[in-house]
């Protein structure tokens, strides 16, 4: 049975929390119970996504990099001269959040947009010389970050949960 320590604030500063198996108990009180939350994916998914988004960010914040801006780059270089709205559509960001997110990276020199030869309506994206040199060390610094993810899971279960994942978020199965 694991357990987990935690500190949460009350009225009179801090106390320690110890999480079992789903149920917080407050300074050796009677546990709480998460209810129905035991059984809700999602519950669990977004306090793994919270944990992944500080570890991200600590992990990268020497080169001022947050996750989205990282997968926009990513993207960008595996696929030099995609449109904007082809990014925008791909990772699920709102068109004004992804232009927004484009001005801060091509401020910073990283990327650079340049209108489209296939529809001049539109702009290919494309890292700048400087966009592909940062993006190395930005990637090697996302790479500590994953293996502290696949540590904290077990090498099997991050390759498992990865899986599950990739389907779940691919439009060609959500059909299914």
């Amino acid at each position: 049975m694991a357990t987990q320590r935690l500190s949460a604030a009350d009225g009179n500063g801090r106390r320690s929390v110890a999480r079992t198996n789903g149920r917080a108990r407050a300074n050796g009180h009677a546990a709480v119970d998460l209810g129905v939350l035991n059984g809700h994916s999602g519950y669990f998914i977004r306090r793994m996504q919270v944990w992944i988004f500080q570890d991200f960010i600590r992990t990268l914040a020497s080169v001022n990099i947050r996750p989205a801006q990282y997968s926009v780059l990513v993207v960008i270089e595996a696929n030099p001269g995609l449109s904007q709205s082809d990014v925008a559509a791909l990772l699920d960001i709102e068109r004004a959040r992804l232009v927004h997110l484009l001005d801060r990276l091509e401020e910073r020199g990283l990327v650079q947009r340049l209108r489209s030869r296939a529809d001049r309506r539109s702009h290919a994206l494309f890292l700048t010389r400087a966009g592909r040199k940062s993006l190395k060390q930005i990637k090697s610094l996302a790479a500590r970050h994953e293996a502290r993810v696949a540590d904290r899971l077990g090498a099997d279960n991050h390759r498992l949960l990865i899986e599950i994942l990739k389907n779940f978020g691919n439009p060609q199965r959500a059909a299914r």
